[in-house]
């Protein structure tokens, strides 16, 4: 939290990349994908209530350069945003020229107003021809991701600061084990397709919760089940990356000498801890009242301010420079944004002053959007009518603008926008 008593003006390093994030499949809308299919789409959004069909979500497709403004008016650098294969490639083998025209559009549109991209070839979405063939849970379909891989950098390479390939392989709630040995052989060889068109810096984004156990260090059971679950989800993905070596336990290893820095820079999506609980089997819910916000009606995974997470992740990652790719928190009332994005910041510069190349900061999200089955997290600096899909900057996104504009987060700024914001 803020200690507004004790606070110091910090600056950050002048190539600093300030920017937002998104994904197609939750702004766009209307992008068939796997998701959009009723028949396989999943039965439960986060939390167990029941799953929303996305629709037109915030009808980015058509309203992307009301996007791009809102971008401009907090004079942000940088953009995280994703291509959505199913678009792209809708029925096996045949692209659609349109929507890649569609695509250069966007880019072109965020060159003309000096926006550096980081593009997300695989944001979760995929089309349902590829879902229907298993996916990611075969090597058998490394050959379909390929192609697109293969199809599409080229074709926007001009337009791209960064390519970012499979978003958050590393979280096995959403994988299975198996599933992330694939991916990780996946990413590595799009790695190299990409290198054969583009000398521009390439990763993957992991995701970050930081394992502690629930009643401390000195209970065992609580300490080991965080150590295992930290290897697990954290650990045996840096480690691969690191060695071209994926080891994890009840599994041979896999031995890939060209899957070893196939990450040019760490892109790391934090948001919070988890508080592991050996006591119950759904281990990694819990929460310590004192710090619980409620900032939604619903318990959600964002409950906790807790920035020294970052901090501690960003020195985990000391070997390579580090980019932020999504940090943000889901609340209805938008002075706890003010309060997080100036806690997590604070975080941020410790870390460099402590040796951390850390290269930006890209906040999650640009706007409220549809959060994987449910519309009622809103993470966003800008709020959607999903009526109109008129877009609405928050108190939070003129915070975050006026830190942007002068590279800064000073005393006054905090003043600014934490005393009216309470």
């Amino acid at each position: 939290m803020i200690n507004i008593l004790e606070y110091s003006d910090i600056t950050f390093p002048e190539d600093f990349l300030w920017g937002a994030t998104t994904a197609g499949q939750q702004i766009e809308g209307n992008n068939n994908s796997f998701y959009d299919d009723k028949e396989i789409a999943p039965k439960f959004a986060y939390g167990g209530v029941p799953y929303q069909m996305a629709g037109r979500a915030c009808n980015s497709y058509e309203m992307y350069k009301e996007d791009i403004a809102l971008l401009k008016k907090m004079h942000l650098n940088s953009y995280r945003m994703s291509l959505e294969w199913s678009r792209i490639e809708p029925v096996e083998g045949q692209f659609d020229e349109k929507e890649i025209e569609h695509y250069r559009d966007v880019l072109k549109e965020l060159k003309k107003n000096n926006i550096k991209v980081c593009l997300t070839l695989h944001h979760n979405s995929h089309p349902v021809w590829f879902h229907q063939l298993g996916a990611f849970k075969t090597m058998d379909n490394l050959d379909y991701f390929l192609r697109y891989v293969e199809k599409v950098v080229p074709e926007f390479d001009e337009y791209v600061e960064c390519w970012l390939i499979i978003n958050e392989m590393n979280i096995v709630f959403e994988y299975t084990i198996e599933e992330s040995i694939n991916l990780l052989q996946y990413h590595a060889k799009a790695y190299h397709v990409i290198k054969k068109y583009s000398n521009k810096p390439v990763s993957s984004p992991m995701n970050y919760a930081e394992k502690k156990p629930m009643r401390g260090v000195t209970d065992k059971p609580d300490q080991i089940m965080a150590d295992y679950i930290d290897y697990m989800e954290n650990e045996f993905f840096l480690h691969a990356i690191r060695t071209g070596e994926i080891v994890v336990p009840f599994h041979d290893a896999v031995y890939m000498p060209e899957l070893k820095d196939t990450c040019d820079f760490w892109a790391v999506n934090v948001y919070t801890r988890q508080l592991i609980n050996s006591r119950k089997e759904m281990f990694r819910f819990d929460r310590y009242e004192a710090s619980s916000i409620h900032s939604l009606d619903v318990p959600y995974f964002s409950d906790d301010i807790c920035p020294e997470v970052v901090f501690h992740c960003l020195n985990r990652l000391k070997d390579k420079p580090v980019l932020i790719t999504e940090n943000g928190i889901a609340c209805k009332n938008d002075k706890y944004r003010v309060i997080y994005i100036a806690a997590v910041l604070q975080a941020v510069k410790q870390a460099i002053d402590s040796g951390v190349k850390v290269l930006g900061y890209l906040h999650w999200s640009l706007l409220d959007n549809w959060e994987w089955g449910t519309y009622t997290p809103t993470f966003g600096l800008a709020s959607v009518n999903h009526e109109t899909y008129e877009r609405t900057l928050k108190p939070s996104g003129y915070f975050y603008g006026e830190i942007v504009e002068n590279n800064a987060l000073t005393l006054d700024i905090i003043k600014k926008y934490y005393s009216n914001n309470i």
